[in-house]
């Protein structure tokens, strides 16, 4: 065994070149670094010049503040910065970059320049530093009032880490997102980015409503645009503004998500988690949201020294933030009605069905076997509202007699044979036309053709009378409250005593939900009671995973999403099923009814329940006016 060496000091360039492995990953990671100093020194426009992905050539001009000639050499050493002074500076920070590491760091692994003027020098001046000896060398330049930084060769130095770099395109990607994460941060500058000699981006500022949207729709592609809702509330000191995607608007990767902090792009688990939470009930199992939202906080309150990138972020009243995210966003989505959808040109937007799902067959929410048992309760001699006469459905929330037994039993009359009757003409309605319009006919038993002003609208028969049932569900569980049952032996459950303790301050929380919770030791509690309608569940691991979240994010929906899914399963089996005629009044009171119901755009599974054709895409399918 080797006797460890005597401690010493690492020579300068170690330093860096250690500094270097958190803070330069890849020709992207230079590109943040240079980028938000710039953004820092006040410039309101950046060009950036970008050879072989960056590893080659990566320039970077602003017109900012400029550097002293006397401060350009200190530029380049450690833990030298302009940004902060006092800890107290550190605690309110809102400058991009602060460490004052990175570019010492990126100069020990590249041939760096800097040439820099500020407003008040008669000229410019240029320090350059090569990797091996990092010793600066500072002459004359000619160079407007701001800076240009120009790294070469990347890695030349360090042959190991340039081997991990990946393909010239795979490289560039990276950079350019880089470049549009800052740019749909501030607005107020311009971008403009070259590659290879050809212009890939050109952003000019953006100082109005229109020209923000227009950069967004740059930076995201113009389907963002149409198929987001704009959002800006503002409550106990937070102000959220933006856009975030319709449900139908999904990608199979998280890759259309923009978050910031007072400006800073990040991408923290408590923000994802309310995310999350607020698409739950209508995002397609696997598919991932889109957004670009801005969250503005005292920066006193908010912590974004806590990790080297500044990607993670750590705020002092982490509930207030999430319950803040969660109700903004799941208000905006619930509140999405089919007039708000066809005001604005249609896209059309089908999702896939899953493989082998046929229309009319539910998904794996429709596999368990609760529903059936629950809706073997006997036929009711009430219709069901949306038949027959075409006017709007009541709410059973509104109705503090319908309780969730009742209502479930209400829908098991949809199992009947509906009466066929003959098509009727289109009835001529006195006023405006609804936004989804009047039925024409059903197509296969399956989807129900309207037309409405803009042209003809297609809907999903099912799956929009899922969403109904299952809305109205919601409503009579809400109204009546959850029942709990007590269990004949308690179940007894090993925890921390974090959890132990977490578990008893919620208590009246727990309760509420229909759970009763005892604490046994200090390591230990007993299941007395759980929600009736949860006991096919597994009870312990359910609690287990509810603390969980309770000490990870102050807050908890499983237990809601578990019921959610039962009340799910029943108004699949409770829905009116394909091949099932409907007469033409009983058609325009589903019509209604969805433009009445929250989140009606999205059955439960998360697939669109209808979509528009306008005039203009029917007359370009038929080549009219061409």
């Amino acid at each position: 065994m080797s006797v460890m060496s005597r401690i010493h000091l690492l020579s300068p360039r170690l330093a860096n070149q250690i500094a270097a492995g958190e803070v330069v990953e890849r020709p992207a990671s230079v590109a943040k670094e240079l980028l938000e100093n710039s953004l820092d020194s006040g410039a309101r426009r950046i060009d950036v010049e970008v050879e072989q992905g960056g590893v080659k050539l990566l320039k970077v001009r602003d017109d900012g503040g400029g550097i002293a000639p006397d401060d350009l050499p200190l530029a380049l050493a450690r833990h030298a910065t302009s940004k902060i002074r006092e800890l107290e500076d550190l605690e309110a920070v809102l400058s991009m970059g602060f460490r004052g590491e990175a570019l010492a760091s990126i100069s020990s692994v590249s041939r760096l320049t800097l040439t820099s003027r500020t407003a008040d020098a008669d000229q410019a001046w240029q320090v350059e530093t090569e990797g091996r000896d990092m010793e600066p060398r500072v002459q004359p330049a000619a160079h407007p009032v701001g800076t240009s930084v120009e790294v070469r060769d990347l890695f030349f130095n360090t042959p190991a880490r340039r081997k991990f770099l990946r393909a010239e395109k795979t490289e560039f990607d990276h950079l350019q997102e880089v470049i549009k994460r800052l740019a749909l941060a501030r607005f107020d500058v311009a971008f403009h980015l070259r590659h290879n000699g050809k212009t890939v981006l050109s952003l000019h500022e953006a100082g109005d409503d229109i020209s923000r949207a227009r950069r967004v729709a740059s930076v995201c592609g113009p389907a963002f645009l149409e198929q987001a809702l704009p959002i800006e509330i503002e409550r106990g000191g937070l102000r959220l503004w933006g856009w975030v995607g319709l449900p139908t608007f999904s990608r199979s990767q998280a890759d259309l998500q923009y978050f910031y902090v007072n400006g800073r792009m990040v991408r923290d688990k408590l923000v994802a988690h309310a995310v999350r939470q607020a698409y739950r009930d209508v995002l397609f199992n696997g598919r991932h949201p889109t957004f670009v939202l801005f969250l503005e906080i005292d920066p006193a309150t908010v912590d974004v020294n806590v990790h080297p990138t500044k990607h993670e972020v750590r705020f002092r009243d982490s509930r207030m933030v999430h319950d803040f995210l969660y109700g903004t966003l799941h208000r905006a989505l619930a509140d999405v009605r089919p007039e708000d959808q066809v005001a604005a040109p249609a896209t059309v937007s089908p999702m896939m069905r899953p493989t082998g799902q046929a229309a009319g067959e539910f998904g794996p929410q429709g596999e368990m076997g609760l529903a059936a048992s629950v809706l073997e309760a006997p036929a009711p001699s009430v219709q069901p509202a949306w038949r027959g006469s075409g006017a709007g459905y009541q709410q059973p929330a509104g109705n503090p007699g319908v309780s969730a037994g009742e209502a479930q039993a209400t829908y098991r009359e949809y199992f009947s044979p509906l009466p066929t009757a003959p098509a009727q003409p289109l009835p001529q309605e006195q006023g405006d036309i609804p936004p989804l319009g009047y039925a024409v006919a059903q197509l296969k038993g399956v989807y129900i053709l309207a037309e409405n002003a803009q042209g003809m609208v297609v809907v999903d028969m099912h799956a929009a009378h899922e969403r109904i049932t299952y809305e109205r569900l919601k409503h009579a569980m809400a109204s009546e409250g959850l029942r709990g049952q007590p269990l004949l032996v308690p179940e007894s459950l090993a925890v921390s005593q974090r959890e132990a303790d977490c578990a008893e301050e919620h208590g009246e929380w727990f309760q509420r939900l229909g759970f009763e919770l005892q604490r046994l030791g200090e390591e230990s509690l007993a299941i007395r009671q759980i929600p009736a309608l949860l006991k096919q569940a597994e009870a312990t691991q359910l609690v287990r995973d509810v603390l969980a979240d309770l000490l990870e994010y102050g807050t908890s929906d499983r237990i809601q999403a578990h019921l959610n899914e039962l009340l799910a399963t029943m108004a699949c089996h409770g829905s009116v099923r394909a091949n099932r005629r409907l007469t033409i009044p009983e058609m325009n009171a589903l019509l209604r009814d969805m433009e009445q119901t929250e989140r009606s755009g999205q059955c439960n599974h998360g697939r669109p329940t209808w979509t528009q054709l306008s005039m203009d895409q029917l007359d370009k399918l038929f080549m009219r006016g061409q």
